[in-house]
């Protein structure tokens, strides 16, 4: 039995091997650990964390899971359940082929599956009545959830569900125990909060075969899948709907596209399903199918899901208790679900024109919520996922190419328009300043960010002259010009190193932009009215979703916005020891918001972790000469935001953003200023960590490190006494090794002297 098994997985391995460069089974090495027992899918799944829970592969196309009841937004905070699922919840409604994963947004769940019997059921059932629509109650005992699986029992249809997933084809099995009139509903009208169909089709190709698309609009306006389901069992019968209204013959389009699918379930009582998706066409996703999924072993590709997320989880050996490591290897589980690929096998792809691009030689991705995850996850591939990092950067280039400007948030080949600022500038400059370019998009990345910035829209037409955002000119102003000038830093830093002198000037002078907001009287960056004056009067806990001068914050939480220019920060508020003092203050005053809107959370004082403008302010205590504040201040966070617990998130996930913070964080160090190639210190939680570096490794030790020794004494770089609260980018990724020496009270040298402070 063992060496059959074995037989099959290596089988699986070395099929799946031929995938191009945009698959995820490229054989695992020999001395892998398995990582994937430390890994909780449910964290974060309760609460605002908004995580999906179900079947996928590192960055894959397909998040294969169960779509539950959106639960009345007002009495049942239905926001809860925008991923698809929530655990608190007891029924599924089917199961669905696209996700997002802790971004606040309903939009996808396409291609909705779910294996019935008895009377077909055309409509989804309504809450806590299961026998009003389709849809069945579950057994959380039976439920089942790992890297790359889920499995759950529907009590109502008595169906035992299994899913797992390859980057593009998502693989069920489906064992009925109760045979009557078994069927599989394919309904292509299911939606998620405001996302919408807007047109879709199905067609019988033969008697196991079918295809299809779906268009939708919702947050993204223009949503595009093409799908191929193969059975492998032969359908009895095929009943097409349009809406409630049955259709004739083998194709039905419309809105409300439906299908139910019968088979002979006493004959076969366990029926494989493979659907396959693409952005291009029925045709392509097919292709993926027969190139990822050729054959109908389910053990196999599920042993080879787990193995692929097994090769990316061990891209860091983290070794901690095992709490801790459930907590980190969660996290970095988390960091591999966005961006997502968003090309077919062949390489085809649709771009934001709408026009397909065949046989690309790159991975296509999308998913990119680019103001999250410009400050931690962006940089943590530059570590882990340098290749990838490429193709990303390559990705957000082709966009730029085909609608002139890069993206805000993009979204399956449409832009939602969502967040402040050109959140594609950090990301592009911080891998240019890294070396992670391909040659050929040096040239094309300083066009895009430049053209980006120079556009006269979204208040950059003010940033130029007069020099600010007026408050009475655009919502949000003071978020949209404190993010304007974090990326400008970074343009002025890549056109410095390509020798473009007048423009590194320019852009750095946009990178002080910061300081035109700065009300010495408050004591806070402050809205400016078009005139001149200040936007008052000013409240500094007051939120005040889409009517103030802050987004998805306050006063307090964007007073310290400024990780390109830690120093002049300082320097606005009075000197280190001011400085010190106010941040201290933030961090220990009453939580107490006014208009809090439901993503600032995470409080400690005013500061909210869970929403990312506050995700650097902790190591900004490094800058003034007190690195042991640091240390308290993250060690807090850790503690009391990141557990095993199904709300083991304090806020949105953020596609990776709040995973990410914590992975670097875990490990002794965080990305303040993602463009700098500078990690600020912090501490470490683990007692090793070996960050691999293709064929170098990086290894961090933390000695005597506890719940009460949290404070660096010391620090020895690859065996040499090392003085500096930061590490190089360019240091790390040589290899070696790194030693913290942690004890129970601050150290009085470590850090304290200018010279060893961050650059």
């Amino acid at each position: 039995m063992i060496r059959t098994k074995i037989t099959t997985l290596l089988a699986a391995v070395t099929l799946i091997g031929t995938v191009n460069a945009g698959g995820v089974y490229a054989q695992a090495p020999q001395k892998t650990v398995p990582l994937t027992q430390y890994v909780n899918p449910f964290i974060g799944s309760v609460g605002h964390g908004h995580v999906f829970v179900g079947a996928n592969v590192p960055t894959g196309a397909v998040q294969l899971g169960p779509s539950q009841i959106m639960q009345d937004w007002d009495e049942f905070n239905g926001w809860d359940w925008c991923s698809g699922y929530n655990y608190i919840s007891k029924e599924i409604l089917g199961f669905s082929h696209t996700h997002l994963s802790g971004t606040g947004i309903g939009d996808l769940n396409d291609v909705l599956v779910v294996p019935a019997n008895g009377e077909v059921q055309l409509t989804p059932a309504k809450f806590n009545n299961m026998e009003s629509g389709y849809g069945s109650f579950f057994s959380k005992d039976s439920e089942v959830a790992k890297p790359g699986y889920y499995s759950a029992y529907l009590d109502k249809y008595k169906v035992k569900a299994e899913l797992t997933a390859t980057t593009r084809v998502g693989f069920h099995h489906y064992h009925y125990d109760k045979t009557d009139n078994a069927h599989l509903l394919v309904d292509l009208d299911f939606t998620m909060l405001w996302d919408k169909t807007v047109s879709s089709s199905l067609t019988q190709v033969n008697d196991s075969t079918f295809v299809g698309y779906r268009y939708s609009t919702g947050w993204s306006k223009d949503q595009r899948v093409f799908f191929a389901l193969v059975l492998s069992v032969p359908v009895t019968k095929v009943q097409l709907y349009n809406g409630l209204d049955p259709v004739t013959g083998k194709v039905v389009t419309g809105v409300g596209t439906k299908a139910a699918l019968f088979f002979d379930a006493v004959k076969n009582p366990d029926i494989k399903v493979k659907v396959g998706i693409s952005p291009v066409s029925t045709d392509n996703a097919l292709a993926n199918i027969k190139a990822e999924a050729p054959n109908w072993n389910f053990e196999a590709v599920k042993e080879a899901a787990d193995l692929s997320w097994n090769k990316a989880l061990n891209k860091i050996v983290f070794e901690a208790d095992q709490s801790t490591k459930t907590v980190f290897y969660t996290a970095l589980y988390h960091t591999y679900f966005a961006p997502s690929t968003f090309n077919d096998h062949n390489g085809d792809y649709r771009g934001t024109d709408k026009k397909v691009y065949t046989n690309q030689k790159f991975t296509n991705y999308t998913t990119f919520s680019l103001w999250d995850t410009y400050r931690a996850l962006n940089p943590l591939m530059t570590i882990i996922e340098p290749a990838k990092v490429k193709d990303m950067v390559h990705s957000l280039l082709a966009i730029y190419e085909q609608q002139g400007k890069l993206p805000l948030w993009p979204l399956q080949g449409s832009e939602t328009f969502c967040m402040v600022g050109y959140p594609a500038i950090p990301v592009i400059t911080d891998a240019y300043m890294k070396g992670l370019l391909y040659p050929a998009d040096v040239e094309l990345a300083y066009k895009a960010i430049r053209t980006t910035a120079m556009m006269p829209e979204m208040g950059i037409e003010y940033v130029k002259k007069p020099g600010y955002i007026p408050s009475d000119s655009m919502k949000e102003s003071v978020a949209w010009a404190m993010e304007y000038a974090i990326a400008d830093w970074g343009i002025s830093k890549m056109a410095e190193k390509l020798g473009r002198k007048d423009d590194a000037a320019y852009f750095g002078k946009r990178a002080k932009l910061y300081e035109q907001y700065y009300n010495a009287d408050e004591g806070h960056f402050v809205g400016k009215l078009a005139n001149g004056k200040w936007n008052l009067p000013f409240d500094p806990i007051d939120a005040k979703p889409g009517k103030s001068d802050y987004t998805e914050g306050n006063g307090w939480q964007y007073t310290w916005l400024v990780p390109q220019d830690p120093y002049g920060l300082i320097k606005l508020n009075g000197g280190e020891k001011a400085f010190v003092a106010k941040l201290d203050h933030f961090f220990t005053m009453s939580s107490k918001m006014k208009n809090a809107p439901n993503d600032v959370t995470g409080l400690i004082g005013q500061y909210a972790h869970g929403n990312e403008p506050s995700h650097h302010v902790a190591y900004l205590y490094n800058f003034a000469g007190e690195p042991w504040r640091t240390a308290e201040v993250v060690r807090d966070v850790m503690n009391k935001f990141y557990t095993t617990e199904k709300d083991g998130i304090c806020g949105n996930e953020d596609a990776g953003q709040m995973s990410a913070w914590y992975v670097l964080s875990s490990m002794g160090f965080y990305s303040m200023n993602p463009m700098s190639g500078i990690y600020i210190v912090g501490s470490p939680v683990m007692n090793k960590a070996t960050i691999s570096l293709g064929s170098k490794k990086f290894v961090i030790t933390a000695e005597n490190q506890g719940r009460k020794n949290i404070y660096i004494q010391s620090i020895t770089m690859n065996g040499k006494p090392y003085t500096k609260s930061f590490i190089k980018h360019s240091d790390l990724i040589k290899g070696g090794t790194m030693n913290f020496v942690m004890g129970n009270k601050p150290s009085k040298t470590f850090g304290v002297n200018a010279s060893d402070r961050p650059l």
